[in-house]
């Protein structure tokens, strides 16, 4: 159901608009082939699409200056943070000018008594954390990527800790961001709580550089916890390991995270990361806390998982081994790949409610069994949330049809119970006919939305919604 669901002619790039952006940038603005192709293509199977052009900028005003050129000569926007997006969000489908703003690296402000910090959109999670390292306090969310905080912004990201501190909806307080005029706005605020007009700044958060481009956030923080614990557990079945997630959660354990490995992921991360787990359904945890509140969590969760075939907690209790651990979960992408040298990854995600995650996992495990496709899964399976990698051959036809239906029938599956089409690898241009069936008649409003913040559909058409 990939469909490239824009119908707005390619622009061209003049010599008037080259000349005006070469004249604002300098050498920061290129049309080199093999920069334009980079920004063109991100991580997913999608087709890459290069823009006509990429300029660099450093500045919220530089960014301004950008777009105000590009709306005067009809150029489409493309807004660029690490190239990390895994459903074309990146792609530039009706040509334009690619804004890479992996050159905003600032931290702007740490507030440590307010436990919140201002940075550019081009800081990664873990620039931020490694800025924050002697303050006592961290940013939690942890998408497998080191992606920008602005793309984690623009595509509503979470991430392995999520069922403890939430995703990036919840985390973002306020928002500099350009609009597709060339004029700067603020949304949001350092306050916790506002009754002050529209939420503008959750219009913004998951809107994937439609409505406008992102150039500065600020996000809170959370003090680094006394005690942190990890573990794995092996099950016997997926259902016992899906059955110890769902109990766990009803009962209101906080783990701050509980993800599951199948099997042929599991194989996959012992290959390449060179561990020694059981080669079965395998839960990674994480607890903090207090001491004791830490052991607390463990045990219940310890009892929970026997209940269900878990076998003995396996721990990590030293910070080189946790770090290793939750390494190899990051790399599972990459681990899954490496299954099959010279294949590509198609992967996707639904999230389901925590009620109907056994049902999904196990039917989903099911149309596998029947088919020849490779596809490990991984899952932040305590907010409902799951994804397969199909590792196949992109010059394989068959292949990506099977892999096309098999990803069709999961997202199919996932709506009829209730849940989404992507818990947060976004919509690009890869999802879009889904949204359509997810949310019915709010489409077309979030088309009129998109119609009264970029009436000239130059902010990143084609992807999210159709106009």
């Amino acid at each position: 159901m990939t469909v490239i669901a824009t119908t707005q002619p390619r622009a061209a790039l003049t010599e008037e608009a080259r000349a005006e952006l070469t004249a604002l940038l300098g050498d920061r603005f290129t049309t080199s082939l093999p920069v334009r192709e980079h920004h063109g293509k991100d991580e997913s199977y999608h087709t890459p699409f290069p823009p006509d052009g990429v300029a660099f900028a450093n500045t919220t005003e530089e960014v301004s200056a950008i777009v105000r050129i590009c709306a005067k000569h009809k150029l489409p926007i493309i807004p660029f943070g690490t190239g990390t997006s895994l459903e074309g969000g990146i792609a530039a489908l009706a040509g334009g000018i690619t804004i890479d703003l992996s050159g905003m690296q600032q931290i702007l402000r740490v507030s440590p008594e307010d436990l919140d910090v201002t940075v550019q959109a081009g800081v990664t999670r873990k620039q931020l954390n490694e800025h924050l390292r002697d303050t006592g306090l961290f940013f939690p969310i942890d998408p497998g990527a080191n992606a920008s905080l602005g793309g984690m912004t623009a595509t509503r990201a979470s991430g392995t800790n999520a069922v403890r501190y939430g995703t990036m909806r919840e985390n973002v307080l306020g928002l500099t961001v350009v609009l597709a005029d060339g004029r700067i706005i603020k949304t949001g605020g350092r306050a916790r709580k506002s009754a002050a007009g529209y939420d503008l700044t959750r219009l913004f958060v998951g809107s994937e550089g439609t409505l406008g481009i992102i150039t500065e956030v600020t996000l809170k923080l959370y003090g680094i916890p006394e005690a942190i614990s990890s573990a794995v557990c092996a099950f016997p079945t997926i259902k016992g390991a899906v059955d110890t997630v769902i109990q766990t959660i009803q009962v209101g354990v906080p783990v701050a995270r509980i993800e599951l490995l199948d099997e042929v992921q599991i194989d996959a991360v012992n290959k390449y990361s060179k561990l020694d787990y059981a080669v079965a359904p395998t839960l990674f945890f994480e607890f903090h806390g207090t001491e004791a509140g830490v052991k607390e969590q463990a045990e219940m969760v310890a009892a929970i998982a026997a209940e269900h075939g878990g076998l003995e907690f396996a721990w990590a209790t030293r910070p080189e081994d946790r770090s290793k651990l939750w390494q190899a979960r990051h790399d599972a992408y990459y681990a899954a790949l490496a299954l099959r040298p010279g294949s590509k990854g198609w992967p996707t995600d639904v999230c389901v409610p925590i009620s109907r995650l056994a049902d999904c996992i196990l039917e989903t495990k099911q149309d596998l069994a029947e088919s020849n496709m490779l596809a490990p899964m991984v899952g932040h399976v305590g907010d409902g949330n799951f994804h397969l990698v199909y590792v196949l051959d992109p010059e394989n036809p068959a292949e990506l049809a099977e892999a096309q239906r098999l990803a069709d029938k999961m997202v199919t599956r996932a709506l009829e119970m209730g849940g989404t089409c992507t818990g947060e690898h976004g919509i690009g241009y890869g999802k879009m006919a889904f949204l359509e069936q997810e949310t019915g008649e709010a489409f077309n409003v979030m088309g009129d939305l998109k119609r009264a913040f970029d009436p000239d559909n130059l902010l990143n058409p084609g992807k999210v919604v159709r106009v």
